[in-house]
């Protein structure tokens, strides 16, 4: 009777010891990490991005557009140390906004015009990082190709959204903004005529529900020229990932805020016209010349052009 008595004294002291350590570990863990905001803003310009507001002088045309939506995704974020090195972030998994090391950023709200996003909006990437001094941020814009060629109707969130999605060999689309023109209702005689429609009709070549029948100029930036076996097959490989690396030597996640400035975006693009045969505005296209100053402005090569430095992400 004692021997059993003594064993279970020593089990149960065992585990009590057991659980000590535990949370000894956790407070460990806590204590060498800190958990970081890292705010985000879109913008046009000098203003401040809101569903249905219409926005002048944007553009080699000084077009005046009215967005209709506004999301895109980011991934590999890291915080730059002292010595320059990229310190990896890790993401909050919140089941909604960040899955592994990618997250959703979404300034639409599916009022007035934006009509074919969600009620949600997001402005901040939340996550934890060993404690230190850092100075500097980097992401990339885009979908890692690991997660890139999924089935987002079967994807976990916030990868499950069909509107930012194309297809299997196409992938996600890494940036949405979609734009209505008042120039677009308008034939290249002035005359009110039926070049909005021919606009939205192409829509479909890329792929994917766009919902409704876009009128205007759309961006979505994704990969290209993925190669896979079959249309419903994850490719192996892309000619053209499309994904840029966004780097900012100077960035204090306490004070600062990343912008993401559509005015900025387009500054070298005419809103008004789209090249014939083609998707409404820029869809990625290699072949698309209403991309070229887009790519541009986001730091990707174009054509025979190579990459230049984003101006699309500033920091304020």
């Amino acid at each position: 009777m004692k021997k059993k008595l003594i064993l279970a004294s020593t089990l149960a002291g065992t585990a009590i010891l057991g659980s000590f350590l535990a949370i000894d570990r956790h407070q460990a863990t806590a204590a060498e990490t800190q958990e970081i905001e890292i705010k985000f803003s879109a913008a046009v310009g000098e203003k401040s991005f809101n569903c249905g507001e219409s926005y002048s002088n944007l553009g080699t045309s000084a077009a005046t557009v009215t967005p209709t939506d506004f999301r895109f995704y980011v991934s590999e974020v890291a915080l730059i140390d002292g010595s320059g090195k990229a310190v990896p972030l890790t993401l909050k998994q919140d089941g909604k906004w960040q899955h592994q090391n990618v997250a959703l950023l979404d300034f639409e709200n599916k009022s007035g015009a934006c009509a074919n996003g969600t009620a949600e909006i997001r402005d901040r990437l939340i996550g934890t990082i060993p404690k230190g001094n850092y100075k500097g941020l980097q992401f990339t814009l885009g979908v890692p190709f690991s997660l890139n060629h999924e089935d987002a109707s079967l994807a976990p969130s916030p990868l499950n959204l069909t509107s930012l999605w194309w297809n299997w060999r196409g992938g996600y689309k890494f940036l949405r903004i979609d734009m209505k023109n008042q120039m677009a209702d308008k034939n290249p005689d002035g005359k009110s005529g039926t070049q909005s429609s021919q606009i939205a009709g192409s829509e479909g070549s890329r792929g994917g529900s766009h919902g409704g029948g876009l009128q205007g100029f759309v961006i979505h930036l994704g990969s290209t020229g993925c190669k896979a076996e079959g249309n419903n097959q994850k490719p192996t490989s892309c000619a053209t990932p499309n994904k840029s690396k966004v780097i900012f030597s100077s960035f204090d996640p306490t004070k600062n805020t990343v912008i993401a400035d559509l005015k900025s975006l387009v500054s070298q693009t005419n809103l008004a016209v789209n090249q014939a045969n083609t998707p409404p505005g820029c869809m990625s296209d290699p072949k698309d010349g209403d991309c070229a100053g887009i790519m541009k402005n986001l730091g990707l090569p174009f054509g025979n052009k190579p990459a230049a430095g984003q101006t699309f992400f500033q920091v304020k």
